[in-house]
């Protein structure tokens, strides 16, 4: 297995590629061994927590898109290692282009067999975080084929202001798809090799498709911040739940800084 605290090295050119498009996928972060002994611990947890048990076709579009369990790093000893990882930590920091990265919060997105599209969205519309300095590890736990519904990017859209202000709905795809058509900017959407990572930022636009076989895709995610992140003023109900759950205690202004945003790497 990969040591977790293990070096990950990054060229001068991933890092511009990343400043400048905002998400990259990098191979070989992880090896099968390490992904399978991971894998099998994140699953059984998601599976003891999930209370989601209504039939897809009696959800909403959020619902259809995954599965979602938050922070299993509290509840798993060695969940807990994966996601404080110094190996992804360290890449974090690099891409953030800063001196360390800090937890914001994991979280496990399974998009079950059948499950729909997770529509266009820009994940920091939720974070009461004073700077784009924020990027979030997409750790596929398998092979993802495009039919299971992998990651998808609009490259270099972290510019675009119109659509920072939509909740992940029916009509952020339809508005946001639209201003995305009218732009030059890339629409990447490629499977994920096993061991492959994405890393993207808090305001590139990005979504999924469905997951159109009869498996399960697993997947891990952990969100990270710069060490030094301020907490700013909530804009909208989402940023103020997810400072009173995800920062608890931290004070507009100051450093999250709280048992809970731990730092992970620093140089």
């Amino acid at each position: 297995m990969i040591n977790l605290d293990q070096y990950y090295e990054l060229s001068p050119e991933q890092i511009e590629f990343y400043q400048k498009n905002r998400f990259i996928k990098l191979k070989n972060v992880f090896c099968k061994e390490t992904l399978a002994f991971y894998g099998e611990k994140i699953s059984r947890k998601v599976q003891e927590l999930n209370t989601n048990k209504d039939p897809l076709d009696q959800r909403d579009t959020y619902g259809k898109a995954f599965l979602q369990i938050f922070n299993l790093w509290r509840e798993d000893p060695d969940i807990k290692d994966f996601v404080f990882s110094k190996r992804l930590g360290r890449i974090a920091a690099e891409l953030m282009q800063a001196n360390g990265a800090r937890i914001y919060h994991d979280q496990a997105l399974f998009k079950e067999g059948g499950g729909g599209i997770t529509p266009w969205h820009a994940d920091q519309y939720y974070w009461p975080l004073a700077t784009d300095k924020t990027v979030t590890a997409w750790i596929p736990l398998q092979a993802i084929p495009l039919e299971m519904g992998p990651l998808e990017f609009s490259a270099g859209s972290h510019v675009i202001v119109e659509g920072r202000d939509l909740a992940i709905s029916d009509d952020s795809e339809t508005k946001i798809a639209e201003r995305l058509r009218v732009t030059d900017f890339q629409h990447v959407i490629e499977p994920f090799d096993l061991g492959e990572v994405s890393f993207h930022s808090g305001w590139v636009f990005h979504r999924a498709g469905a997951n159109t076989t009869d498996q399960m895709r697993k997947v891990m995610t952990v969100i990270y911040m710069d060490s030094e992140m301020i907490l700013k003023k909530p804009e909208n109900e989402n940023q103020q739940k997810d400072w009173e759950v995800w920062c608890p205690g931290a004070k507009i202004g100051e450093i999250i800084n709280t048992e809970i945003n731990p730092v992970v790497y620093s140089s």
